[in-house]
């Protein structure tokens, strides 16, 4: 005879410290479930069984509960409500809306709904067998992109009914599957991956408007990026110019533990700023999860995962999804907090010893992939890291550099010349450009392989030869090697410097970029044909390069023929100089 534990819905606290919350009486709970503690109900997830008590991180400020306070088991694990009044909003770290909350940045209650109604069109029929993914109808004006409402995954089988047209509520029920019911705004848990029927193998560009990456250092969609980088080396306005530029239909953007001030700046920009995709705000194709340094730290700990749910619950309508998380390290630091206070075994510098494993549940949840529905989607994950001293040995860097594809390395002695985006070229790399190559090569542009590589290694000759220039001086130096460092400067100023203030300048097309950096190589190619036939280098880098270097600013985003027109004279003017001599 097998004796059963009985199960309780009601356990006491014993302890509080901090967001640990030790509670008895919970006996046959389990491990994720959350827990509503207090009258006010605060959210808890339980991390921890033992004989007597389970241990909970709880995702509000914990004071005022005390020991003998009520904790009541809610039978499910921690889930994000997903919707149509998801894009334009802004959420807190468990996806509870902040912009109307009843008290400032004081998110709904664990289980209230949300009352607004949206209107819905039916497109299935009634009677046929459907599969999950297959869609039920669409919901028109919630957000830039179409919302579609899908069969929810594991859910299959004849469809009973389905509402008509018109307005719906979120608990609304809008179809029944045999015993089981679909309702507009669906829970899904926030750290169990949403299905799908297959990753894709061939490859795709990420295009994120900013030329240092997408020339040098791309990235495909579908694939994981990181940004390390120390205290104002622009990581913040890095990822917001991705947010607002990227070829992506969606973007959901996590502020994990960062100021508030930089979240409040995004929050003004996005809603202002035009969308060149629909002519509509960029904010309508935006979610914000904003849970900053001054808000609940263990709801930190939660919203990476809730953001890439969100992610994957649009990826599924067949969209493509970036997700950016500034920054993990903020994110990571909660996890070495909340483990202290557990007792848990500190591994380097005191971060807990499943730091890794953590990190990669986190990044591998990227992926371009076949939706149950049939649609090719991607979603794309750009994690910010703040090394402590700009120490890039530090563990969450050196751990996250096993698990992504990219990692776009900031510059502290960039970031201080004005230099932007401060993307270094030697400690950047990009694990993405050989598949790259087939895609580009299809895609018409034979040349991108022999353009990106020309542009590193002449930034790499620049470096080495600029360290020489320090201890034996410019003049000592032949006229190849000047020419060199003149290529680049000009590849620095006229090519990878962006500036985020530019009508012209704040994005680029890829057309445009690859204009502009075959512009500079020909430029360069004219000054050593120069040199070679023996125009002194000194008439090369006292010529003016002015309007060269101006091109990005002077010259419309995704105008590339505009770039050639004005930049054609000049290349003549450097392929005359030897004439003059």
């Amino acid at each position: 005879m097998v004796l059963t534990r009985p199960q309780t819905r009601v356990g006491r606290i014993q302890r509080v410290n901090g967001p640990l919350v030790e509670v008895s009486g919970l006996a046959g709970a389990a491990m994720g479930e959350l827990v509503a503690l207090g009258v006010k109900r605060l959210p808890a997830e339980i991390v921890a069984i033992s004989t007597d008590t389970v241990v909970l991180q709880a995702y509000e400020y914990t004071g005022g509960l005390r020991v003998g306070d009520t904790a009541v088991r809610l039978h499910r694990p921690l889930s994000a409500a997903l919707g149509p009044h998801l894009l334009g909003g802004v959420f807190d770290g468990l996806l509870r809306p902040l912009s109307d909350a009843p008290r400032w940045l004081g998110p709904r209650q664990v289980g209230s709904a949300h009352p607004r109604r949206w209107p819905f069109l039916p497109v299935a029929t009634p009677g046929r067998i459907l599969a999950p993914g297959t869609l039920l109808g669409t919901v028109p004006g919630a957000g830039a992109v179409e919302h579609r409402v899908l069969m929810p995954p594991g859910l299959g089988g004849r469809l009973d009914w389905l509402a008509g047209p018109g307005e719906l509520g979120g608990t609304d029920v809008l179809a029944r599957v045999g015993s089981s019911e679909v309702r507009l705004v669906q829970p899904w848990p926030v750290r169990r991956p949403r299905p799908h029927a297959g990753r894709v193998e061939d490859v795709v560009p990420l295009h994120t408007g900013q030329r240092a990456l997408d020339l040098l250092f791309p990235l495909a969609r579908g694939s994981a990026a990181a940004v390390p980088g120390g205290f104002g080396t622009g990581k913040t306005m890095l990822l917001q110019q991705i947010a607002k530029w990227c070829d992506a239909d969606v973007i959901v953007y996590v502020c994990c533990g960062e100021r508030g001030n930089e979240m409040a700046e995004a929050l003004d920009e996005l809603a202002t700023l035009t969308d060149p995709r629909t002519g509509g705000r960029l904010m309508d194709r935006t979610v914000i999860l904003a849970n900053s340094s001054n808000m609940p730290m263990m709801a930190r700990e939660a919203s990476i995962h809730t953001g890439v749910t969100v992610a994957e619950f649009y990826r599924d309508m067949g969209y493509d999804a970036v997700v950016i998380a500034d920054s993990t390290s903020r994110w990571a630091e909660a996890l070495r907090e909340f483990a202290s206070r557990t007792g848990a075994l500190p591994a380097e510098e005191g971060y807990p010893a499943d730091l890794a494993s953590a990190l990669a549940a986190f990044y591998e949840r990227a992926g371009r992939v076949l939706t149950l529905g049939g649609a090719t989607a991607s979603v794309t994950v750009v994690g910010a890291i703040s090394p402590p001293g700009g120490d890039l040995t530090e563990p969450v860097t050196t751990a996250t550099q096993r698990f992504v594809q990219a990692v776009w390395s900031l510059d502290r002695d960039l970031a201080y010349s004005r230099h932007y985006p401060a993307v270094s070229w030697s400690g950047s790399f990009s694990r993405d450009i050989e598949p790259l190559t087939v895609h580009q090569s299809a895609a018409a542009d034979p040349e991108w392989t022999h353009r990106r590589a020309r542009a590193a290694s002449l930034l790499a000759e620049a470096d080495r030869l600029a360290s020489l220039v320090e201890i034996i001086g410019r003049e000592t130096l032949p006229g190849h090697e000047r020419v060199v460092l003149l290529a680049g400067r000009l590849l620095r100023e006229g090519v990878l410097m962006q500036s985020a203030l530019s009508h012209n300048d704040a994005h680029c097309s890829p057309e445009k970029a690859a204009a502009l950096l075959d512009l500079v190589l020909a430029v360069v190619d004219a000054c050593l044909e120069r040199v070679a036939a023996g125009t002194p280098a000194t008439v090369l880098e006292t010529f003016d390069f002015g309007p060269l270097l101006r091109l990005r600013d002077t010259v419309a985003a995704d105008d590339a023929s505009g770039v050639w027109a004005m930049g054609e004279p000049l290349l003549a003017a450097v392929a005359a100089l030897g004439a003059l001599q």
